[in-house]
């Protein structure tokens, strides 16, 4: 994927794109032994940034995504939607553009998804954000476009009214996402 015409597959583009764009994968890893905001610290490192400044700027991504009052903490002891919440932050600290969620809400509980949802929700008036999901429920709530792989193939790419308008007449208001995915993959190719 290019990102403002950089190609990460160029030599050259990779420590620009590095910086560009910020990836949460489904499962957040910590570096053991480190605490919260040391591990924010590194990932921005990691992206480019000097020591001091990624040290610095870890304590303002922590507060973004309301881990503020956790950063002391040894990373192994946040919850699951806790250590979410860090990998955002790990994506922030280097002021991508473009920030990639691979299954973000995967796993999480009630509370941390609603607590996730107005994260990603305030971070959509800021950066670009891009989600890979299997679960539809926010789709309607949260995203203005939507596209549809199957197999490696583009089946649908429009705005989210135009996907939704897929479903089949009687689908439920909270199911219309799910309904429009299923009548589209049942489609003949």
């Amino acid at each position: 994927m290019t990102w403002r015409g950089i190609d990460p597959a160029r030599s050259k583009s990779r420590a620009a794109y590095r910086q560009a764009v910020g990836w949460l994968p489904q499962n957040v890893k910590p570096m053991p032994g480190l605490t919260v905001r040391e591990n924010v610290a590194y990932i921005g490192w990691l992206k480019g940034m000097s020591r001091s400044d990624a040290w610095d700027q870890s304590r303002e991504a922590l507060e973004r995504v309301k881990l503020g009052s956790l950063a002391d903490r040894k990373s192994h002891q946040l919850s699951g939607g806790q250590l979410r919440r860090m990998g955002i932050a790990g994506t922030l600290v280097h002021s991508s553009e473009i920030v990639l969620l691979d299954e973000p809400t995967a796993g999480l509980d009630p509370s941390q998804r609603q607590i996730f949802r107005d994260l990603v929700t305030h971070l959509l008036a800021d950066i670009q954000v891009v989600v890979s999901t299997h679960q539809t429920e926010d789709l309607d709530t949260m995203y203005d476009h939507v596209v549809i792989l199957d197999q490696g193939r583009v089946r649908f790419e429009g705005d989210t009214d135009a996907f939704l308008s897929l479903a089949a007449p009687g689908i439920p208001e909270g199911r219309r996402a799910e309904g429009a995915y299923t009548q589209l993959i049942a489609q003949e190719v």
